[in-house]
């Protein structure tokens, strides 16, 4: 018979989704340690599962399209339309048709951790930058300079999309199609991407402003 330990060890190192067959394997083990140990990766199956199932609404607008024979559906967000410095940074991303990457949302919802850890997985897929600084924003309003940063992000785009979802604007002078979406951040899985990876630039970016003038608590007050 394995040890407490030894079982602790299996489920911490197991799969996700192994989860289920290592609870039947021990389920008529009546020691108590092992019992809380069931518990506790039955808990966690059940927050993956309610996880996929949270995945599988906000990618409600991207199987809409795929569904339309559209391959490349672009996700728009920006990030830095309130702030008093710095500049404002848009993302644009394509995810695979049924790409599911566990936790993304709304970047305002994750933590700084959360958003840097997803910054790396979806960095994977097709994504492009654009950001334009205080002068523009200066020069054109904030508004315009957001527009202008979103083009430049779905230009820069190693693969040009057929769709874009974008979060609650319609971008100009773009001649692909767009779906505005209010709340799109949270409602679609490629904005959710979207802006994590602006948040996470932005972000990167401020710090290193702090550096320079730290006087102004950049790196804290982003």
């Amino acid at each position: 018979m394995k040890s407490i330990s030894e079982i602790k060890e299996i489920f911490n190192n197991a799969d996700i989704k192994s989860i289920p067959n290592l609870i039947e394997e021990f389920s008529s083990d009546e020691r108590k340690g092992v019992q809380n140990i069931i518990a506790s990766g039955k808990k966690n199956y059940d927050k993956y599962i309610a996880e996929l199932e949270r995945l599988e609404v906000i990618s409600a607008f991207e199987k809409k399209y795929a569904s339309q024979g559209i391959e490349y559906i672009g996700g728009i967000d920006e990030v830095g339309r309130g702030p008093l410095a710095g500049p404002v940074v848009t993302a644009c991303v394509i995810l695979p048709v049924g790409c599911k990457i566990l936790g993304v949302n709304d970047s305002k919802k994750l933590s700084a951790k959360k958003r840097d850890e997803l910054f790396d997985i979806i960095m994977e897929k097709a994504v492009s930058v654009g950001m334009e600084d205080n002068n523009t924003i200066d020069d054109i309003n904030i508004l315009q300079a957001t527009y202008k940063a979103m083009q430049q992000a779905i230009n820069s785009m190693p693969i040009k999309p057929q769709q874009l979802l974008v979060d609650a604007v319609t971008i100009p002078n773009i001649d692909i199609p767009q779906e505005p979406i209010i709340k799109g951040d949270a409602k679609s899985i490629s904005i959710g991407a979207a802006s994590i990876v602006a948040k996470v630039t932005r972000d990167r970016m401020m710090a290193e402003y702090a550096k320079t003038y730290p006087m102004y608590d950049f790196d804290s007050n982003m």
